[in-house]
């Protein structure tokens, strides 16, 4: 099916998050909301949702942990240095190293998933963005097949100052 974009906007951001709400709840197609300064109405509206960052973080964690160990065991199996019959393979003092690792990967992997998800650095501005929503007004965008665009636009018209079809 033809996927098209509708675009809602509203002068006030109780209305942009019924109309946002209102389309999830439906399930009439993906939303996408604009607005000019945080709102928790339109965070309620958009739903609860878990987010994905937190797997970037555990696997940075896990690798890190696992180069932490693996970085001082082979160096010392490469070069060994006996010292007093202690075993070259020590745990302990590798524990250091891993717990190091584990923190400073998480850490970058966690920096990396919050701009890969976020779609960071942009470096076109989407056509569909109208900078009215970066000054005083509320955009909702639903993205949705072609033949569920005028149950959508009915949704979107509650209240909206303007609702058009948004080219992509």
């Amino acid at each position: 099916m033809a996927r098209t974009h509708l675009l809602g906007v509203y002068d006030d951001a109780v209305k942009a998050a019924a109309a946002a709400g209102g389309v999830r709840v439906r399930r009439l197609g993906t939303v996408t909301v604009y607005a000019p300064a945080l709102d928790h109405d339109i965070d309620a509206a958009l739903g609860p949702g878990v987010s994905p960052v937190r797997v970037f973080t555990l696997i940075g964690g896990v690798l890190g942990c696992i180069f932490g160990f693996a970085l001082p065991i082979a160096t010392v199996r490469d070069w060994p240095l006996i010292t007093g019959g202690k075993p070259l393979l020590s745990i302990p003092p590798f524990l250091i190293i891993a717990y190091e690792l584990t923190i400073l990967l998480a850490a970058l992997a966690t920096v990396a998933g919050f701009l890969i998800l976020g779609g960071l650095p942009r470096f076109r501005r989407s056509l569909l963005y109208d900078q009215r929503f970066s000054e005083d007004r509320w955009g909702v965008l639903v993205g949705c097949d072609a033949a569920r665009a005028d149950a959508v636009r009915a949704e979107l018209a509650r209240g909206a100052a303007e609702v058009r079809h948004a080219e992509a």
